[in-house]
């Protein structure tokens, strides 16, 4: 059985779940930026991408330019990236997008995640440097993911279900309204066509039959229907309120934007099965060494 988080080594918490359900937890670092990768995971896709941004932000830096420094607030519902002043998010990163996660264990700087844009679907990895907190940072982060797993197995995995049978309820819906609206034009039909009958050919130059009690004999080419009641029938009992109203079946309309937890906007049946793919595939949370060289050590 598959984990939604995993380390190479075992780490305790940090945090509290609450701190990370109901707040969030901040830190500041700096940015270093991030780089379309081939892949989801692994130590050497983050590695190269790394030395990749290390070096594009040595050239800014003798040019004169400054890592830009950010916020991030993590929590059960992603990691945003903020403007530490402005408090302007730059990037939301949500969690069941994130695959890897891994830190320098070495000068406890740098760390690194990679997650799937959501418009792009490009595997882009983030790289930072932090204030010698790059470790508790990945926790941090490996603990809202597996809060937001747990959370997703409790509530979201049920709503999937909900909402694949709302969405057959309202296809079967759809289908009866069909169905009826092609029998009142079939009735429709039959009405004009006994009508018809009844009225005699050549503007009344000729007579239709008639039995010995002066009635029009049967036809099965005109089959008799029920004719709408005339004006000397009893009045119609007086009209249900709109809140009590029934279909033709004599049951109250079916809606299902009105079902409690199944409330849902339009297109969350491809979010939650995002999510649920998302958070099958997990976390891998590790330690490992991007300072290969004494040039690479410090940004």
């Amino acid at each position: 059985m598959s984990r939604a988080f995993n380390r190479k080594k075992d780490k305790s918490w940090m945090h509290t779940p609450e701190a990370l359900a109901k707040h969030f937890i901040a830190y500041n670092a700096k940015f270093l930026g991030n780089t379309e990768v081939e892949q989801p995971k692994g130590t050497e896709v983050v590695r190269d991408a790394v030395r990749k941004l290390k070096f594009q932000r040595h050239i800014k830096k003798s040019e004169g330019q400054k890592i830009p420094k950010v916020e991030l607030q993590i929590s059960i519902y992603g990691v945003k990236i903020l403007d530490p002043k402005t408090k302007e998010v730059q990037h939301n990163c949500q969690l069941h997008r994130i695959s890897f996660c891994a830190d320098d264990k070495t000068d406890k700087r740098i760390f690194t995640f990679i997650c799937k844009d959501s418009e792009s679907n490009k595997h882009l990895c983030y790289v930072f440097d932090s204030e010698k907190c790059a470790e508790e940072i990945t926790l941090t982060i490996g603990q809202a993911f597996d809060l937001a797993y747990k959370k997703f197995l409790e509530s979201g995995g049920k709503d999937v279900e909900t909402r694949k049978q709302i969405g057959s309820l309202q296809k079967r819906i759809q289908e009866l309204e069909t169905e009826n609206s092609e029998l009142k034009k079939q009735l429709q039909t039959l009405e004009e066509q006994l009508l018809i009958a009844q009225v005699p050919p050549g503007g009344g130059n000729s007579k239709v039959p008639t039995d010995v009690f002066d009635m029009v004999p049967f036809s099965p080419v005109a089959p008799l229907v029920p004719l709408p009641a005339s004006d000397t029938s009893p009045p119609p009992p007086p009209a249900r309120p709109a809140d009590i109203r029934k279909d033709l079946f004599g049951a109250e309309p079916f809606d299902p934007f009105i079902c409690g937890a199944a409330d849902f906007p339009p297109d969350i049946q491809s979010r939650l099965d995002e999510m649920q793919e998302g958070f099958k595939m997990g976390l891998t949370v590790e330690g490992t060494v991007f300072s290969l060289d004494p040039l690479d050590g410090r940004c």
